[in-house]
């Protein structure tokens, strides 16, 4: 792999917003010769010429403005990476990248993040989405991910160094077919006791949240995404649960 000198690369870019040697060596505090000498050696490295001389200014090649062009970015992006550490304003909107489980509804995933789209800086948010935290908890290690939104907090024994916050509190929404919802409206939720039940997956916090037994059929092994699960409530007259905007449980039927 071929490494580039940043140094030649300053001296040359601080040359070309000047125009001249004499400038950029006031600039840089170095004598001509060092300044020059740097930016032979830029050229060396590169095959090209990146400046011709037209009276006493220099002027950028075609190669030499393609050079100044990538060197601006590269310079511009360093004092931006400064800013940012140092907490200044970079002129950029702020980047945030959430990820969250499948299990919270978009309503819900939009609550939390209302907040940052308030603010008075530009914010960029990048949304993805997963089966589970999990799935997050490596990315999030090296920093690929800002924050994930989950119904359960990081398991304990986890590899990775995480930090659970509580956001919020939510209610429980259960569905089911038509016929299975019927019959459980009266002394709802106590009438849910012995109700065939299809659970979101292993890894969601729901179930655990359900204080009443319950004959389990456990589809996470599958792949049984969201979708298919509605389906399959609705055919297998079982009932299923998921978090809710709502405060309180709420029962829905698929008409």
């Amino acid at each position: 792999m071929e490494w580039l000198n940043y140094h030649h690369l300053l001296y040359f870019w601080v040359v070309a917003k000047g125009g001249s040697i004499v400038r950029a060596s006031k600039e840089l505090r170095l004598a001509h010769s060092t300044i020059s000498g740097q930016i032979h050696r830029l050229e060396e490295i590169l095959g090209e010429k990146l400046f011709t001389r037209k009276g006493r200014n220099l002027v950028l090649t075609d190669v030499g403005r393609v050079a100044f062009r990538y060197a601006d970015e590269i310079f511009s992006l360093g004092q931006e990476f400064l800013d940012a550490v140092k907490g200044r304003e970079t002129g950029r909107p702020i980047r945030l990248v959430v990820g969250f489980a499948h299990v919270l509804s978009t309503s819900i995933v939009y609550r939390m993040l209302e907040p940052a789209f308030l603010l008075k800086e530009p914010v960029r948010v990048i949304c993805r989405e997963a089966h589970s935290t999990e799935a997050f908890l490596g990315e999030l290690a090296v920093q690929a991910v800002d924050v994930v939104l989950s119904d359960a907090p990081a398991a304990p024994g986890t590899a990775v160094r995480a930090f659970n916050h509580l956001l919020g509190e939510c209610g429980t929404a259960f569905f089911a077919a038509p016929q299975l919802a019927k019959s459980c409206r009266r002394r709802f939720p106590q009438s849910l006791d012995g109700v065939p039940f299809l659970l979101p997956g292993g890894n969601s916090v729901v179930p655990r949240q359900n204080s009443f037994r319950a004959r389990t059929i456990d589809v996470s092994a599958g792949g049984v995404d969201a979708q298919a699960v509605m389906i399959h409530a609705s055919s297998w007259r079982s009932m299923l649960s998921a978090p809710s905007s709502s405060p309180k449980p709420t029962l829905c039927s698929r008409t």
